[in-house]
């Protein structure tokens, strides 16, 4: 049977919270495991709605913490698919601080989530392409394959000589 294939964008969630001083740390910024959970959460939504199925965190690859998040402030978290394999996706998370009232939103953090599909065995099951549209989608898309080739080698479950993707970053021309 032929995997189908999605578009990206049909995997778009869209979290808005305002900072609560329970969830800051003694600046009165938002605690960065705070945030981590709320952007798992976000991309946890992305990774069903593409798949259709149950998921599962199975690593968070990449955090960047480029601005704090203070007290009251209104964070605002987007995560889509960016690439699909066989039976997990790579997720991308952008959080933004809003502030509706001078009209700015500063992007602070970004993240990048594995999730695999699973079914009600908790086995993992075959999920659908992810097809990307926009110049970032297919940005992201195309820099994802290398991710996941750097992850394994990282893993010790792929060889680095074995990489086509890295390859092709590093081999000479």
């Amino acid at each position: 049977m032929p995997k189908n294939k999605k578009p990206v964008s049909e995997s778009r969630t869209v979290m808005t919270n305002i900072v609560l001083p329970n969830e800051t740390n003694s600046l009165r910024n938002l605690f960065g495991g705070e945030l981590l959970a709320k952007m798992d959460r976000c991309a946890a939504i992305s990774a069903a709605r593409h798949c259709a199925r149950r998921v599962v965190t199975a690593s968070v690859n990449h955090v960047s913490f480029s601005h704090p998040i203070p007290e009251g402030g209104i964070v605002v978290l987007e995560s889509k698919v960016s690439r699909a394999f066989s039976t997990s996706m790579e997720i991308y998370v952008d959080v933004w601080l809003d502030d509706p009232i001078k009209q700015t939103k500063i992007h602070t953090n970004d993240g990048i989530y594995t999730f695999v599909a699973v079914d009600e065995y908790n086995m993992p099951v075959p999920i659908p392409d992810a097809i990307p549209e926009t110049e970032l989608e297919i940005e992201r898309w195309e820099a994802a394959l290398r991710r996941k080739e750097l992850s394994l080698i990282l893993s010790g479950r792929m060889k680095a000589k074995d990489s086509v993707e890295l390859k092709k970053l590093f081999a000479p021309e």
